[in-house]
């Protein structure tokens, strides 16, 4: 009697498995689809292979992907820009998916076999925007009940990453004005409701008049278009020439400026991102004007959530807390979700990065 043995390929046992092939007709060798990248560049450096089925290690658990999160900087490591890890090439993007747990690596006690979890790929690789990843175990949580692969694909970086801006960054409270850009879109979408649970009044930014009409339904007391002429001197008139207590920045270095003239006395500017890249540098005037001359007292703030996952963890696990609280409650509502299949995942950089989509991108396996 026979067995048919299931054997887990690496790229460095293929010449292993071919001589056993040779030996044996039972043997399957298992590949799954996946979108790798040999290069950075464009999005056209993205292609559909067929790799050999991961293997969870010590510590981690095989998902078969339902949906993979599209994020920002994905782009930046696929371009090759400035990033906090490395980038190894071959490379596998996609740190954000939702799925369920097929297999357990060594010692995970806290997950089963079955579970349909979210959040991270791991600490350091990707791999995501596959049919199948071994992902870290401390990195996923529970889908919250009722909710979709779709939308719990955005909660790791978006919602939670929403949560610590706000309530740990900013140190947002009720009572005070924040400008959120990007209001229609992934973590614009839940910064808008979540600032409205802390009790705060939301202007809103959004490149179109959908867009804001989106960041209106969402709770949003003001829209204004943040890429047109003339938005600062808007929103001045909406807080009667005070300005903004909380302005987050996502544009990148040359947006900082006027980003930087509709805070407040002590108000406090966050960057989190540079959709538009780093080819500018920021005004050195507006910066003296606001650490020197006359100083009001502003903080400049950089954001990054794995900063915060790995030196605020219990910071980091509070807001998650306050995220499933607020989502269970009806309190916050998933963005609206835009979905591509695996094999798109070039247009879907394309689109995102031109601004072209709206709310939460993902990828289906």
């Amino acid at each position: 009697m026979t067995d048919t043995l299931r054997y887990r390929a690496s790229p460095t046992n293929m010449c292993l498995a071919k001589h056993l092939l040779g030996r044996t007709h039972n043997l399957e060798l298992s590949l799954v689809k996946a979108i790798q990248m040999s290069e950075t560049g464009q999005a056209d450096v993205l292609r559909l292979v067929e790799l050999p089925d991961p293997q969870p290690g010590p510590g981690e658990v095989l998902v078969r992907v339902e949906a993979a999160g599209v994020n920002f900087m994905d782009i930046y490591r696929r371009k090759g820009l400035p990033f906090d890890i490395p980038t190894p090439l071959p490379f596998v993007p996609g740190g954000e998916l939702a799925g369920t747990i097929v297999a357990l690596g060594d010692g995970v006690e806290n997950l089963n076999v079955g579970d349909r979890v979210f959040g991270q790929a791991g600490p350091l690789a990707n791999g995501g925007y596959a049919e199948l990843v071994a992902a870290n175990a401390a990195g996923l949580f529970p889908i919250p009940p009722g909710m979709d692969a779709e939308s719990a694909a955005g909660l790791s970086v978006v919602a939670v990453s929403a949560a610590i801006l706000l309530t740990g960054a900013a140190r947002l409270s009720a009572g005070e004005t924040v400008f959120v850009p990007a209001a229609a879109g992934g973590l614009g979408s839940y910064a808008v409701q979540i600032a409205k649970a802390l009790g705060a009044t939301v202007i809103a930014g959004a490149g179109t008049p959908e867009k804001r009409r989106i960041a209106i339904e969402l709770g949003a007391d003001h829209a204004v278009d943040y890429r047109a002429p003339g938005w600062t001197d808007e929103i001045k008139q909406l807080t009667g020439g005070r300005g903004v207590d909380v302005a987050l920045e996502m544009t990148g270095p040359g947006h900082v400026a006027e980003t930087l003239s509709v805070l407040a006395p002590f108000g406090r500017l966050i960057g989190y991102g540079y959709v538009a890249e780093q080819d500018h540098a920021i005004d050195s005037a507006a910066l003296m004007k606001s650490l020197f001359n006359p100083a009001p007292g502003h903080e400049l703030i950089g954001f990054n959530v794995g900063y915060w996952y790995s030196g605020r963890p219990q910071a980091s696990a509070a807001a998650a807390a306050r995220v499933m609280g607020w989502l269970a409650d009806g309190t916050l509502t998933g963005p609206q979700v835009t979905t591509f299949p695996l094999a798109d995942a070039a247009d879907a950089h394309t689109r995102l990065e031109r601004g072209a989509t709206i709310g939460k991108v993902v990828l289906i396996p």
